[in-house]
């Protein structure tokens, strides 16, 4: 059983199990087993209301004998919690399957699709050290205080018939 702490200081234990994959279905309409051979892994990264929905429905029994309702748990799941959970429910999820071979194959999709996101991530974080970079700040400032081109068209409008000489 895997474990994560809410942003209220709450913590949960994941436990999948046939019963919880049942209750799961049952309250979001997710089979939890699509994972093995599905997009699944990479939605439930990609889309946190429908992991935290998903999570919820895990935890349900506790959440029931907490008092704590589905909204309640939605508040409390931000950030950092967002992310114990997911990494909760998928290890859960891999030890869950009944074999070896799919054990291991989900635990390479896992293992590609955080590989993938972490990838993007860097993509993402040059990008920006790009743009706000010295050289590219200055760029544009100087872009901007030059203003446009004598001349130039101003923008996207073709000219005016009055302004085309006629042949």
């Amino acid at each position: 059983m895997k474990s994560f702490t809410d942003n209220a200081g709450r913590d949960w234990t994941v436990e999948i199990n046939v019963s919880a994959l049942k209750r799961i279905k049952g309250l979001t309409g997710t089979d939890l087993l699509e994972a093995i051979d599905g997009p699944l892994v990479e939605r439930l990264i990609r889309d946190p209301v429908l992991l935290c929905d998903v999570v919820y429905a895990a935890c349900k029994p506790q959440a029931d004998e907490r008092k704590v309702s589905d909204e309640d748990f939605g508040r409390a799941m931000a950030g950092d919690a967002i992310d114990r959970a997911t990494a909760a429910l998928l290890e859960e999820l891999v030890a869950f399957c009944p074999s070896p071979r799919d054990r291991a194959n989900l635990g390479r999709v896992l293992t590609a699709t955080r590989d993938v996101m972490d990838k993007a991530r860097d993509l993402v974080e040059r990008r920006i050290d790009e743009l706000t970079s010295e050289g590219a700040l200055d760029a544009i400032a100087e872009a901007a205080l030059q203003g446009p081109t004598p001349g130039a068209p101003s923008g996207g409008a073709p000219p005016s018939r009055g302004s085309i000489p006629d042949p």
